[in-house]
């Protein structure tokens, strides 16, 4: 007699993901794409601005829309924000990520770890 093999479920279990060392932490509410206010002041998305939520899927402009969003984000060679990282609860308790590249400039990064550190 056969058992029946029990149903999998996927479940996405939000970690830890890998950043670049440039990244930013901000704070994001997005407008009207491409407008969009970075840490209470105006801004704008890149042409083809990558933005992933907390579990690292992509997601649109519009499905965000509104929401203030606690985020990693790069900027292009002319300042546009380029790409776009909505941080989840494990990424949220590293508090110690820069908020401007002066802060980034005074820490050292440990890539592996995706930890900075006062020198």
């Amino acid at each position: 007699m056969l058992a029946a093999a029990p149903t999998a479920q996927a479940q996405i279990v939000p970690g830890h993901r890998y950043f670049p060392q440039r990244a930013l932490r901000g704070e994001l509410i997005i407008g009207v794409a491409p407008d969009v206010k970075l840490n209470g002041k105006p801004a704008r998305l890149a042409p083809g601005a990558r933005i992933r939520n907390a579990v690292d899927l992509v997601a649109t402009p519009g499905s965000l829309y509104d929401q203030k969003l606690t985020v990693l984000y790069t900027r292009d060679i002319s300042g546009l924000i380029l790409d776009v990282w909505v941080l989840n609860e494990v990424e949220l308790a590293n508090k110690t990520w820069p908020t401007t590249a002066e802060q980034a400039a005074a820490l050292q990064f440990d890539q592996a770890s995706q930890i900075w550190r006062k020198p």
